[in-house]
C-alpha cells in the first residue's frame, strides 16, 4: 500500500523532489499591533469620543443632588497636573534609561566575544518573557527605602523604584529593536567597510548605527506607547499617578457608584488622547522612513 506525502516539493532538473523552505501558516507576528490598531482608528471617530464623553457624564448624573460632571470639573487640574502629567514624567524616565541600556544590550547580541553575547541573550530572553507587574513588585521589595552614597542618605522613593522596573523590560525590547536593525543592514556594507579598513568599532558606530536609526525609529515610538499605557501599574505600588489620584479623588466626593465612570473614563480619555497622536505619527513615520527595496 502506497502512501501519498503531504510535505510540499518541488521537482528540479534533475527530476529529483526538493524538499521546499518551511513556510509557516497565518499571519506574521506584528510587534507593532497595537500602535496600527491605535492609529487605524479615523480622527471624526475619536473626535466623536471626545463629544460623548460629556454626554455621559450627565447621563450618569440623572437623580443626583450635583452633576457628577461638575463634581468632575473640579478635579480635573488636580488630576491632570498631579496625576497624568507624572504618568508622562515616568514614561520618559523609564524610555531614557531602558534605551540607553538597551543600545549597550543590542550592541553586546552582536558582540563577538560568545560570553558577552551569552550574558546579554540571557538577559533579554529573560526580562521579554517576565510579566510586568511581579518585575514592578520584586523591585519595590528588593531595593531599599535608602541608599548610601559617599556618607550622603539618599532617599529612593517609589516611583524612582518604578522607572527602574519598567526600564528593565523595555531595555530586553529596545535591544531586540536595536540587533534587529544593525542585522537588518546589507552585509555588503560590512564587507565594504572591512576592505576599506574600517575596524569593528568605526565600521559599527560611522557606518551601520547611521542607517539604523530610521529603522529602529518606529518601533521605539511603538514601545513608547505602550509603556505610557502601562504607567497605571505604578497605582498597584502606591505611586501617587492619575489612577491612585482618581481612587483618592472618588473617595473625597463620597465614593458613589455613579462617579465610577465618568472619573476613570477621564482618565482613559487622557491616556487615548494622549497616545493616538503617537500612533498616528508612527504610521506616518514608519511610511515616511520605509527602507526601498
Amino acid at each position: 500500500m502506497a502512501f501519498k506525502s503531504t510535505i510540499p516539493t518541488a521537482n528540479v532538473r534533475g527530476g529529483m523532489p526538493v524538499l521546499l523552505p518551511f513556510r509557516p501558516r497565518g499571519p506574521a507576528c506584528d510587534e507593532m499591533f497595537i500602535t496600527r490598531w491605535l492609529g487605524a482608528i479615523p480622527l471624526p471617530v475619536m473626535l466623536l469620543i471626545a463629544l460623548a464623553f460629556p454626554a455621559f457624564a450627565f447621563a450618569q448624573s440623572a437623580g443626583a443632588s450635583e452633576p457628577v460632571l461638575d463634581k468632575l470639573m473640579r478635579w480635573i487640574p488636580f488630576l491632570f497636573t498631579r496625576g497624568f502629567l507624572f504618568n508622562v514624567l515616568i514614561s520618559f524616565l523609564a524610555m531614557l534609561l531602558g534605551t540607553v541600556f538597551g543600545l549597550l544590550l543590542g550592541l553586546t547580541l552582536i558582540s563577538r566575544f560568545r560570553v558577552l553575547r551569552g550574558l546579554a541573550q540571557a538577559w533579554v530572553s529573560f526580562f521579554r518573557n517576565a510579566p510586568w507587574l511581579v518585575l514592578l513588585f520584586i523591585i519595590l521589595l528588593a531595593f531599599p527605602f535608602q541608599i548610601t552614597v559617599f556618607g550622603m542618605t539618599l532617599p529612593l522613593p517609589g516611583w524612582v523604584k518604578t522607572v527602574i522596573g519598567l526600564a528593565l523590560p523595555l531595555s530586553a525590547n529596545i535591544a531586540e529593536v536595536v540587533r534587529g536593525a544593525i542585522q537588518s543592514v546589507p552585509s555588503a556594507q560590512w564587507e565594504a567597510a572591512e576592505s576599506l579598513g574600517f575596524t569593528r568599532r568605526q565600521t559599527i558606530f560611522q557606518i551601520i548605527l547611521p542607517q539604523c536609526f530610521k529603522r529602529m525609529l518606529p518601533p521605539w515610538m511603538n514601545w513608547y506607547a505602550i509603556l505610557t499605557m502601562s504607567t497605571p501599574l505604578c497605582s498597584l505600588l502606591g505611586v501617587d499617578e492619575i489612577i491612585s489620584l482618581t481612587r483618592q479623588a472618588m473617595e473625597a466626593e463620597g465614593n458613589r457608584p455613579e462617579l465610577l465612570m465618568p472619573f476613570y473614563g477621564f482618565a482613559l480619555f487622557l491616556f487615548f488622547a494622549y497616545c493616538y497622536p503617537i500612533a498616528r505619527f508612527t504610521l506616518w513615520l514608519e511610511r515616511r522612513v520605509a527602507v526601498k527595496t
